[in-house]
């Protein structure tokens, strides 16, 4: 606990970019969530910009909208 799973349109990251969003997504949650850095888990999911509807907008934006604690403008 906690897992962190971000999907995202697949990007050109290089390893210094991602170690960057890791780091930064770990010391925030452990700061929120009072936790030790060893407990959080974050996977990066790439999903192809012409699959996003079926794959994350319906089934986890809008089906799931009452978890969502920042909504997108599209």
């Amino acid at each position: 606990m906690p897992h962190v799973n971000i999907k995202h349109f697949p990007a050109p990251l290089d390893d210094e970019q991602t170690s960057e969003l890791v780091s930064a997504i770990t010391e925030a949650v452990t700061r929120a969530f009072g936790c030790a850095e060893g407990v959080v888990s974050i996977a990066l999911e790439p999903v192809e910009q012409q699959a996003w509807q079926d794959q994350v907008y319906a089934p986890e934006i809008v089906e799931r909208n009452h978890l969502l604690r920042k909504t997108p403008n599209y």
